[in-house]
């Protein structure tokens, strides 16, 4: 089903939304301060309009790439009279504070609002996920405009959301690359068992992502119930493999930052009597309590 679609601003988000659209044989019309930015994709198809308000008449939905939601409410103020009843994919970056209120304003407006943020695919093998958030009924009415995107995912009714799993997908990002990083130190250092290439330890590491991932699915059920039995490995079962996970890097060469970060995690837990408990346990400990918010950008 091929559709209507605006795109307001064309920096690295908006244009890859843009050429997503046409790839998947969208009718896309394209906006942006800098009318120069859209020459490439009119070449490939896309109709350019001369003003804000006129791409918003063009499509519906209405993808939003902006600089900051300042900038949407700049740009989108003066065309309010345009938006009743369109649907606004705002993929713009901005903090959880300032997407409820944008929500409300667009509401206030009539038009039905979406906010999302657009994650890439960074080996480049396929579509990357777009997180969205907001009414269910929008979300399943554009769907096909949403997976020419990215591999679009309704994480629910809270326009805040996208904005915190942003973030919250980041920190798995990285924190997964570490450990496969100390990973490749530790095999690969020289001395008895080592020169293993990345290659064929990440063959390896790939089998065993298996019962990683059904690691975190049983601590994440121990986690929403509040309760963390420890089973088969309690928690203090975990102390001696990270002291001699601190020990080989020292031997082989690796910084040990990581699993002592883990260890004082994990005696902490262990000192505060929960010994007996699953690593799901671990999880109140990385909490420092309630502050003052800040703003959290996405991107």
């Amino acid at each position: 089903m091929t559709t209507h679609t605006s795109v307001l601003g064309l920096g690295r988000t908006g244009e890859a939304v843009a050429r997503g659209l046409l790839a998947a044989g969208h009718h896309v019309t394209v906006w942006n301060r800098t009318p120069a930015k859209a020459a490439a994709l009119v070449r490939d198809g896309a109709a350019q309009a001369a003003t804000a308000g006129e791409a918003v008449r063009a499509g519906d939905p209405v993808v939003v790439c902006l600089s900051g939601y300042e900038a949407v409410h700049a740009v989108l103020e003066p065309v309010t009279g345009d938006l009743a009843g369109r649907t606004l994919l705002n993929l713009t970056p901005g903090s959880p504070r300032q997407a409820p209120a944008t929500a409300r304003w667009a509401h206030g407006r009539g038009a039905r609002y979406l906010d999302g943020v657009a994650l890439p695919d960074p080996t480049g093998t396929g579509p990357g996920l777009l997180v969205c958030a907001g009414p269910r009924d929008a979300f399943d009415a554009h769907e096909a405009v949403l997976a020419a995107i990215g591999r679009p995912c309704h994480v629910g009714e809270d326009p805040a959301l996208p904005s915190v799993y942003d973030c919250a997908l980041l920190a798995l990002t990285w924190a997964t690359l570490a450990g496969w990083l100390h990973g490749v130190a530790l095999t690969g250092a020289e001395g008895p068992g080592g020169d293993v290439t990345a290659s064929a330890y990440t063959e390896v590491a790939e089998q065993w992502l298996a019962t990683v991932r059904a690691c975190l699915a049983g601590y994440a059920r121990q986690i929403d119930t509040g309760s963390h039995p420890g089973g088969a490995w309690p928690l203090h079962r975990s102390i001696e493999p990270l002291d001699i996970l601190v020990h080989a890097g020292e031997l082989r060469g690796v910084r040990p930052a990581l699993p002592e970060l883990l260890r004082d995690l994990t005696r902490n837990a262990v000192a505060a009597g929960h010994g007996d408990d699953s690593c799901a346990s671990l999880l109140a400990f990385l909490r420092t309590g309630p502050r003052k918010p800040a703003e959290m950008p996405k991107g």
